[in-house]
């Protein structure tokens, strides 16, 4: 529901301290990571992480600044930055640094 997969049938969604039950999911400012980390096999790593703020509109300094550092947090190679999810997983990117996906955006949850 909070991510709009559902609708709503009854009580209220808060983030926070806003109610967003009528504000369309792309605009609750929130982020969402499935369980299968490889959503996009056909891009990078970084065009992975980067992608929901390219659809932002982010400009690409303020991307690529935000890409290296949540890297650097999660302790991400810069050899992997250029491969596909699918080279680089094992012990040098586990599900959990995935989470930087998410964590670029800076959602509020």
């Amino acid at each position: 529901m909070v991510a709009g997969l559902e609708e709503v049938t009854e009580g209220t969604i808060r983030i926070g301290d806003r109610i967003v039950d009528d504000v369309p999911p792309m605009d609750r400012d929130i982020a969402m990571v499935f369980q299968n980390y490889a959503l996009y096999p056909h891009m990078s790593v970084h065009q992975n992480m980067a992608f929901g703020l390219r659809m932002r509109k982010v400009p690409k300094a303020e991307i690529d600044r935000r890409v290296r550092d949540a890297a650097r947090i999660l302790g991400l190679p810069t050899s992997c930055w250029p491969r596909s999810p699918r080279t680089c997983q094992g012990g040098s990117v586990s599900g959990s640094r995935w989470a930087g996906r998410s964590s670029v955006s800076r959602p509020r949850s």
